[in-house]
This record gives C-alpha cells, sequence and structure tokens, in this order.
C-alpha cells in the first residue's frame, strides 16, 4: 500500500479510540509533562506500578517518581477497574467523534494513524475502506 494519507484524511469516526482505547499507554515523558501542567484530568485516569509491585494512582505521584514506574495502566477513576474505552473520546455528531485532551494526548495516541499503515484489520475505519475504494489514478491526486 502507498502512503496517500495524511491526518487531513481522518474522519474523526472514533474507532480507532474505541478499538484501542482500553490499551493507552503513555510514556514517561507524558506522564511527567501532566504533573509538571497539573493535568490531573488526565492523570486521574492512570496509574502506575512500581518496581516494588506497588500501585500508585498517578494524581498522587512525584516528578521524582517516574524513574521508578515500571507499567502504567488505564484505569476508572471511580472503581479502579480496567476500561473498555478511552475514557478521553467525546461524541461530537451523530458519526463524529473528538479526543477530548487532544493537544495534551499521549505520544501512541499522537502517532496512531492507522491509513499510513495500512492496518486493514481495521475494517471499521471509513478513511480506510474509503481510501481502499479509490482507484490507483485517484490516489495519486491526493499527495
Amino acid at each position: 500500500m502507498t502512503d496517500t494519507y495524511n491526518t487531513a484524511d481522518c474522519d474523526q469516526c472514533g474507532t480507532c479510540c474505541k478499538v484501542f482505547g482500553d490499551s493507552i499507554s503513555p510514556t514517561m515523558e507524558n506522564i511527567y509533562w501532566w504533573l509538571v501542567n497539573d493535568r490531573t484530568d488526565i492523570l486521574r485516569h492512570f496509574s502506575a506500578c512500581f518496581e516494588d509491585s506497588t500501585w500508585k494512582q498517578c494524581t498522587e505521584l512525584r516528578p521524582d517518581e517516574i524513574f521508578s514506574i515500571v507499567a502504567v495502566e488505564l484505569r476508572d477513576p471511580d472503581t479502579g477497574s480496567l476500561v473498555s474505552v478511552c475514557p478521553f473520546l467525546t461524541r461530537v455528531s451523530k458519526k463524529r467523534y473528538l479526543c477530548s485532551i487532544h493537544m495534551a494526548k499521549p505520544e501512541m495516541c499522537d502517532n496512531y494513524k492507522p491509513w499510513i499503515w495500512g492496518e486493514t484489520y481495521l475494517r471499521r475505519c471509513r478513511t480506510i475502506v474509503e481510501q481502499e475504494q479509490r482507484t490507483p489514478w485517484q490516489n495519486d491526486q491526493i499527495i
């Protein structure tokens, strides 16, 4: 598959966030940035596991503790249970979703673009389906 897609191609259908949103794993840089910028609205959704197997809500972290973290999990802040969908996904119309933390979203979310990687298993992505239905000469004109 040729790399004929760009970020503007995203139809904002929310499929990626619905399918993979329960497995968001922020980098330590993401967590640090959220800590120093007091983004408790984001941090409250994550729990960190330390080298000694203890867990701590990310809102309770200190910046100097980040290097002792071995795992971070997305959790429901009220129950502590695992989530099934990204809590930052916001429905704005019948078929359109937006990220409520778009400017501060985790690196893995920022870098994920299934239309670039040709992830054909994500059949519900309208952008991928639409692009695959175009003829090769139409795809060449998109670049």
